[in-house]
């Protein structure tokens, strides 16, 4: 199989020949087995499948896998993932688990600041992605009820390595890729690898938005019946979080036209401005503290851990165990709204106000004619969301033995564990309002605005030390401690075709920790006056001061449990075709997202809405498999309903709903001679069940949640020679739960063509979103709005990039 260029997710993997591979799941089950004796629907993405897709980020490289909606809008992390039609109610990866080698990477996938594909990068390291939908997934991790996503590391069971350098030909990107594995003796082998980056970044932003990278190890010792590893990973990196982008949208909401706005290209730019860098903030100790924009979403993570396995007693005994920090931050424009100059102007300055330049080459300038201000006529409010992570530390540790009896002619498999976690959630968010023009590739300039006396209501382009569009709330600190705790067992029974199989776990945790906010009542107080730049002058913008009440905390002390199952049957009617059946309940506590709402108290820290803890998951699905040497197919029909107890990051509304979701999957994949295809499709039927805070959605389709999506990729291959392409697409979807304002559909291509020209050196050439197409995959407004401009969030447009890749 062929491997491209990648911007992201690295160089290409060797020579373009066709490989061979064990079809055994192991990612999700109690022990690995074919995947025609496993009643679960499981795919796989090898590095070399990863690198003919050239993702920029987790959540592309997910968009090829059937059953995923990976919204992979936002950057290099903190997207939006889910799993076969269950919910996105507000944002990150609630009912799916990011794993690392078996591990996950944070105990919940949707924390603020730094959700769990933040600190996952796909480069030379990476040995092939494993992922599980529904099934075995709620009672083999926790808090996983929709699926498991495991990230898997090359160990040096291959020797060699390569060093690679890639460049974007229409973008900024500097990229070098290096990996390299051996073994040391007869049973000890090692891999190491890494890469680093910088450049603009696939938007232009007017500086190095991108700039860092990581370094993985990891050594194992081999001994008689098992072996023991040690790994560790470094990862240092900044990447630009891509906020909405504004829009011109005509028609109806049942058939809007989508349009660019003059001297913006949604594709293309963003409100991130080499003129936009300084942000002045009070901290979380009340402290004047100095930001630079230009950071974005900066990430900082050290991970050391343990891997063994041994026998004992007849028993094959498996131990997990990882530490590892997290901190950083991300400081961006977040939900800024932009308006007609008109309505800005009188919204932030009332009836005649004026604007002039704040900064950039026309600075003290009067904005004569606002109405055509670089021709689109709009100012943007930029809400500018500083949030500190403080510490979002993991400690995670998985013991499982398993053992076989032969029981009835058949095989009897058990397998008993306990898993034990233990998740930081130190974070604090807080804003300053600036006021800016709408203009794209990086010049956009701060604006100063005046009202009807000439009197200034902006300093420097400030509006307000807070965030002024929500009268000066959300400005909070987070310290809490999560613990989850996990005993977990299985049987599976395997006689002639058939094989039958239950599981159950129970998790229980805590919640410990307070919160700091104004948003908590109770007489806190979040807007002062302060002078803040301490020239002996109160400014408007001083007298909108965010504040922490440091000394009110609210407790948060609360405990929960839940019940998962699961249960299903195999049966291989031929050696080329099985079918099967499983159903499944299993569960998602809650963590940070539903603090700082009705469901915690504020005087007490416990639950005023006890079954919001923990959100189940009852899924069903039964399928068919096929396989031969040539041709592989899956099908699979799935049911699921779920609760989802959440609060809408937004619009900062709770939410309290049941979902029901209905679909079919198909996956499979077909080779003759030097021609190959793989391809798959997810149809799925979604509905919102009950509403507490808004019945009028129920019945509603939720929002983003397409009918049909689909991925294929053709290729054709030789021993010299590669070239093919990855479609991939989805039909329109409803910008909101209340069914009106559609999102089109769209189809991006992802095309490759690959030289070897000699046995060492391979050469690629790759285009990601080739045709550039316009590719929207939410809106934050729920109707076509008065102004006709809308908040949309596109995938990126088309970048080409070159690599050369040296393998040794």
């Amino acid at each position: 199989m062929p491997a491209a260029a990648q911007t992201v997710a690295g160089p290409p993997t060797p020579a373009p020949v066709k490989p061979t591979y064990n079809d055994t799941v192991t990612t999700g089950v109690a022990k690995g087995r074919d995947r025609l004796d496993s009643a679960t629907s499981t795919s796989t993405l090898r590095d070399v499948d990863i690198a003919k897709l050239a993702p920029r980020s987790t959540g592309e490289l997910l968009r090829d896998l059937p059953g995923i909606r990976s919204e992979a809008s936002t950057g290099e992390g903190y997207g939006n993932l889910t799993i076969r039609g269950l919910p996105i109610a507000t944002s990150g990866v609630k009912f799916v688990q990011l794993q690392e080698d078996g591990l996950p990477v944070f105990e919940f996938g949707d924390l603020q600041g730094m959700g769990a594909d933040s600190l996952i990068r796909a480069d030379l390291n990476l040995s092939q992605v494993e992922v599980i939908r529904g099934g075995s997934a709620s009672t083999f991790a926790s808090n996983s009820p929709g699926g498991i996503i495991n990230f898997v590391s090359k160990t040096g069971d291959v020797e060699g390595g390569a060093i690679a350098l890639t460049a974007g030909l229409d973008y900024g990107l500097y990229r070098s890729d290096f990996d390299y594995g051996a073994r040391l003796s007869d049973t000890l082998r090692f891999h190491i690898g890494g890469f680093y980056r910088q450049g603009e970044g696939p938007r232009r932003a007017g500086y190095d938005a991108q700039k860092g990278g990581q370094i993985k190890v990891n050594i194992t010792k081999e001994f008689a019946g098992g072996y023991i590893r040690l790994y560790g990973k470094y990862l240092n990196d900044r990447t630009p979080f891509y906020d909405a982008a504004p829009m011109m949208v005509t028609g109806t909401n049942d058939d809007p036209k989508y349009s660019d706005i003059a001297s913006f290209d949604a594709n293309h730019d963003t409100m991130l401005s080499r003129n936009i860098r300084q942000n002045v903030v009070l901290d979380r100790n009340n402290t004047v503290a100095m930001r630079d924009i230009g950071d974005g979403h900066t990430v900082k993570s050290s991970a050391f851990g343990v891997e063994t396995q041994f026998e004992l007693a007849g028993w094959t005994i498996t131990d997990r165990f990882r530490y590892a920090t997290a901190s950083g931050g991300m400081t961006t424009p977040f939900t800024s709204a932009y308006l007609p100059a008109a309505l800005a102007l009188g919204r932030l300055g009332g009836a005649g106000a004026r604007a002039s330049y704040a900064n950039g080459p026309l600075a003290g300038q009067a904005i004569t004619s606002p109405a055509t201000l670089n021709g689109n006529g709009l100012i943007a409010i930029l809400n500018i969301l500083d949030l500190r992570v403080e510490s979002q530390r993991n400690v995670t540790n998985d013991i499982r033995g398993s053992r076989t009896f032969e029981l009835g002619g058949g095989n009897l498999t058990t397998t008993g564990g306990f898993y034990a976690g233990r998740q930081t959630v130190d974070i604090g968010a807080y804003w300053t309002t600036k006021v800016s023009e709408v203009r794209g590739d990086g010049r956009a300039a701060l604006i100063n605005v005046f009202d009807a006396t000439g009197r200034p209501l902006t300093e420097n382009g400030v509006y307000a030390y807070n965030l002024a569009l929500a009268g000066g709330t959300r400005r909070r600190s987070t310290i809490v401690d999560y613990a989850v705790n996990a005993p977990f067992a299985s049987v599976n029974y395997h006689v002639g075709r058939i094989a039958i199989g239950a599981s159950v776990r129970y998790d229980y945790g805590t919640a410990k920790g307070f919160l700091l906010g104004s948003d908590l009542g109770g007489g806190r107080v979040g807007t002062i006056t302060q002078d803040v730049n301490r020239d002996g002058v109160i400014s408007a913008p001083e007298t909108m001061v965010g504040v922490t009440p440091l000394t009110s905390p609210a407790p948060v002390d609360y405990s929960y449990n839940y019940l998962s199952y699961s249960t299903g049957v195999n049966f291989r009617i031929a050696e080329p075709i099985a079918v099967f059946a499983r159903y499944s309940r299993g569960g998602r506590a809650n963590g940070e997202r539903i603090l700082f709402s009705p469901i915690v108290s504020t005087t007490t820290g416990a639950l005023n809405v006890p079954s919001a803890a923990a959100d189940p998951v009852k899924q069903a699905e039964i399928g068919v498999k096929y396989r031969r040497s040539d041709l592989t197919l899956n099908l699979t029909g799935f049911w699921a309903k779920a609760q989802d107890s959440n609060v809408d990051s937004v619009t900062n509304q709770p939410v309290a709903r049941m979902y029901r979701a209905t679909g079919v999957e198909f996956e499979g994949g077909y080779r003759t001679g030097i021609f190959s295809l793989t391809a798959g499709g997810t149809y799925t039927s979604a509905k919102i069940l009950a509403d507490q805070f808004n019945p009028a959605n129920v019945g509603k389709t939720p929002r983003r949640q397409a009918k049909f999506t689909f991925q294929t990729t053709p290729q054709i291959m030789t021993d010299r020679f590669a070239v093919g392409a990855a479609f991939i697409g989805t039909t329109g979807s409803y910008a909101q739960d209340n069914d009106a304002l559609r999102v089109p559909g769209y189809v991006t291509t992802n095309a490759f063509v690959q030289v070897r020209p000699t046995e060492k050196l391979l050469l690629s050439l790759n285009a990601n979103n080739l045709f550039d197409t316009l590719a929207i995959v939410s809106v934050d407004e729920a109707a076509i709005p008065a102004t006709g401009i809308v908040r949309v969030r596109p995938l990126n447009g088309r970048t080409v990039s070159a690599t050369a890749r040296f393998d040794f």
